[in-house]
């Protein structure tokens, strides 16, 4: 009996198929996307932030405005201008009462000793805060 042949032809196995593999590229695909979302999402987040800080900083400058004294007419004069520049762009009404207010308060500033802020004044100056809203 002949010895057995090792390259015995099979006829029911077929032969060994390339399998094209995209496993990498939708990774990357994944990634990115993810990367696109996460960054989104920390978009929103820091315009939220940035909104909330906004609003601190303008009930910060009312509340500063409220509790300004009198005392130091100069200081008063540049806390005024300082603060209520802040709410002057809200509305045309409040633009022209804070440019008032401001030419009220020139006298009061630009001097190394001043009196007292007047009645009227201080009466703009509460008509300025009753307008402002915060």
């Amino acid at each position: 009996m002949p010895a057995p042949s090792l390259d015995i032809p099979l006829h029911d196995i077929k032969p060994l198929v390339e399998v094209n593999d995209h496993s990498f590229v939708l990774f990357i695909l994944l990634v990115a996307v993810a990367l696109l979302f996460l960054g989104g999402v920390g978009y929103l987040l820091y315009l939220l932030i940035v909104r909330r800080k906004r609003e601190n900083r303008r009930k910060d400058a009312y509340r500063a405005l409220k509790n300004i004294r009198f005392d130091n007419a100069k200081r008063a004069a540049y806390d005024i201008t300082k603060y209520g520049y802040l709410f002057s762009e809200d509305t045309p009404r409040n633009k022209e009462v804070y440019d008032n207010l401001v030419q009220r308060l020139a006298p009061y500033k630009y001097k190394k000793e001043v009196e007292a802020i007047d009645a009227e004044t201080k009466s703009y100056y509460k008509i300025y805060l009753g307008m402002i809203d915060v």
